[in-house]
């Protein structure tokens, strides 16, 4: 570790914060991967879960995770991050806050359970009651409200944050493809359903009364590298906030700290991280 890495490290704050557990994965098939603060574990059933978790599915794995507010199933190959702070949307506190960055997800809310976001490069959705199954890969993103409303359904511009919201009800259909409009339709797509992972199609049992009282413990198995994280570094700029650092202490690392340099231009707030001096005379730099 260089000196300037050391004396940067030393002024940085802890991060994350001590999480509450706010939900436990209570079914798990196939493998999953969790990324927890700077390390990365190998999730377990009946393990606890918390907000700044990013999790990955395997091929053909499939997971349920249950909230106070709602049941979540996410599908094969899929990723998904639980947003460390809560907030609003419209006036509503938001008891979960969801981005799906690729994969598929069903949320299940109850009625008065809760409101829920869920964010995908494309498309967004707010939710307070029903079931809604949501599907994103890098060119195109589907959502069909099988059940409840009304939801909220809006754009997602480049940077994250959404626009043009529009009212949707159970049955609908919603399709936006890579730069251009969302479309709308009475039902889902042929494909759509075809492709709609098997335990997507029922409703979803709750499962934790199955699961031990004593919470299970996962274990972290390595410090997480920069291949790890890429995808969740990438994200649009609006859903990364506090991911500098949060991840810093891996600059330890030196081809942990190569890989951030290489790529600092498409993340620029790794600049005043990594060159803090240059940054504190250049102000423009941090712009």
């Amino acid at each position: 570790m260089t000196a300037l890495v050391l004396a940067l490290l030393l002024t940085l704050p802890a991060y994350p914060p001590a999480e509450q557990s706010i939900g436990t994965l209570t079914l798990l098939q196939g493998s999953l991967t969790l990324v927890r603060g700077t390390h990365v574990y190998r999730a377990l059933e009946g393990m606890q879960v918390k907000r700044g978790d990013m999790l990955e599915s395997s091929g053909g794995g499939f997971a349920q995770l249950e909230f106070s507010t709602a049941i979540l199933a996410l599908g094969p190959s899929s990723r998904l991050y639980i947003l460390p702070a809560e907030g609003t949307n419209g006036g509503h506190a938001i008891s979960l806050d969801l981005i799906l960055l690729s994969g598929w997800l069903k949320v299940e809310t109850a009625g008065t359970a809760g409101f829920n976001r869920i964010r995908t490069p494309l498309l967004a959705a707010a939710a307070s009651g029903g079931a809604i199954v949501m599907r994103s890969d890098s060119t195109e993103c589907d959502a069909f409200l099988e059940s409840g409303g009304p939801v909220s359904i809006s754009e997602v511009a480049a940077g994250g944050n959404s626009y043009s919201s529009a009212q949707a009800n159970a049955g609908q259909f919603f399709v936006r493809q890579k730069s251009a409009p969302i479309s709308v339709a009475a039902k889902p797509s042929a494909a759509f359903l075809e492709s709609v992972p098997r335990e997507f199609r029922d409703t979803l049992p709750p499962r934790k009364a199955r699961v031990s009282q004593k919470p299970v413990e996962a274990k972290p198995d390595h410090s997480v590298s920069f291949d790890e994280i890429e995808a969740w570094l990438k994200m649009p700029a609006a859903w990364r906030r506090g991911l500098a650092d949060r991840f810093a202490s891996r600059l330890s690392d030196p081809n942990f700290r190569k890989q951030i340099e290489s790529h600092v231009q498409e993340f620029p707030e790794w600049e005043p991280i990594l060159h803090p001096k240059a940054s504190s005379e250049s102000p423009q730099v941090r712009n």
